[in-house]
């Protein structure tokens, strides 16, 4: 089962481009806002997670357009953990304008890293168990 946030983001001018589209390159970060809303949601800062010497740099990072948002629109971005996360967290994400089309899906990966080492670590005990307990919830 997958556990899903859903955030909506209002496109400002400077995510554009000169026809008004929004541009190509504005969509990781608003892969970014999904999952640190995802974390919120799970009762987690991501700020927090740093402070404590995790870091989650992306390893991976792939969208796949179908139409084009524009300025002044509103992206509606289903954020969603598929499986349960060890060494590295993988998340899915629909994105959708306010007609309800789709407009994309996404998908990113994230390893956990030591902040202090580099080195890779397994997913914070705190945030594995709230995820299986949601996980366990659907079951």
């Amino acid at each position: 089962m997958k556990i899903t946030a859903k955030k909506n983001i209002e496109i400002r001018y400077g995510e554009t481009d000169q026809m008004g589209v929004v541009y190509h390159g504005s969509y990781p970060a608003f892969l970014e806002i999904g999952r640190i809303d995802w974390l919120s949601q799970m009762g987690f800062s991501y700020a927090k997670m740093e402070k404590e010497a995790c870091v989650l740099p992306v390893i991976s990072l792939s969208i796949n357009f179908k139409k084009s948002l524009y300025f002044g629109d509103v992206l509606y971005l289903e954020t969603s953990l598929v499986k349960v996360p060890q060494v590295k967290i993988s998340f899915e994400y629909e994105l959708f304008n306010k007609k309800g089309d789709l407009i994309g899906t996404a998908s990113t990966a994230l390893a956990f890293l030591n902040k202090v080492t580099m080195k890779p670590m397994a997913c914070p005990q705190d945030l594995l168990t709230v995820i299986k307990s949601r996980m366990a919830s659907f079951n």
